[in-house]
């Protein structure tokens, strides 16, 4: 498999553009449950484009947006400098080079799949604060509940690229509970939904990884499908992607 920390070098704009953002209900689960406030120091590690890291400045002393991919991190940038509570890392999860005990909490939006699991529980232990947490959340595309997520999803398998083997579905409950293991983690889920005419969908199917893009092999047949699938089940010119966002939270005891 390609370089985990460069699969969306080309997607940037797309990314920045069409991928969901997060629930209200997210940041009032943070504040009740891990204290969450404005001393609170955040390491917002695979912070992409700054997705996350935006929907955790109004509310947290400082964000750390650490992020191994240059493209992503200076979109990041260019969009957050402005924010006096925002810092870039050029970093990987698994060597965030924060100090020991220097962060209140951790956050992954979208991103955990990415990573290696042993090396980065060990580095997320490092530089948690004593009683420190670790939120683990993902928007989770619904596959079935809809006859035009269901043609999305099998447009997905058979014309995409490596869709089954970086799908974060891949990572479930049981991988998470040896995460956090010994300690339990807790699971919260919110409905989150988009809203895409033709060209919106475009954009954010393009934002993945695992869809082919202008001037690879097989750009112009998952095109022509995905046009074909707006078509046939686009209402009022729109169709929608309905997800769950879910969150597992959890503190790390060694």
């Amino acid at each position: 498999m390609p370089d985990s920390t460069q699969r969306f070098s080309d997607r940037v704009e797309n990314y920045i553009r069409y991928r969901p953002g997060y629930p209200a209900e997210l940041i009032a689960i943070l504040q009740t449950k891990t204290g969450l406030n404005p001393q609170s120091i955040v390491a917002d590690v695979g912070s992409g484009t700054g997705i996350s890291t935006a929907v955790l400045l109004p509310y947290a002393g400082q964000v750390l947006a650490v992020e191994p991919n240059e493209s992503m991190r200076r979109a990041a940038e260019t969009l957050l400098a402005a924010k006096p509570n925002f810092r870039s890392v050029n970093a990987a999860a698994e060597s965030t080079t924060l100090a020991d005990a220097s962060v209140d909490m951790i956050t992954v939006g979208q991103a955990f799949h990415w990573f290696e699991p042993t090396k980065t529980r060990r580095e997320f232990a490092r530089i948690l604060k004593p009683g420190g947490w670790v939120a683990l959340i993902w928007n989770e595309r619904l596959t079935d509940t809809t006859p035009f997520l269901q043609a999305y999803e099998n447009l997905l398998k058979t014309k995409s690229t490596d869709y089954d083997q970086v799908n974060h579905t891949r990572i479930d409950t049981k991988l998470i509970a040896e995460f956090f293991a010994p300690v339990d983690f807790e699971l919260f889920e919110f409905p989150n939904a988009q809203h895409f005419d033709l060209a919106g969908l475009i954009g954010r199917a393009l934002s993945s990884s695992y869809v082919p893009n202008a001037g690879q092999p097989g750009h112009e047949v998952f095109m022509q499908g995905l046009s074909e699938i707006f078509g046939q089940h686009a209402r009022n010119d729109r169709v929608t992607f309905e997800y769950i966002t879910r969150l597992y939270l959890g503190q790390l005891r060694n």
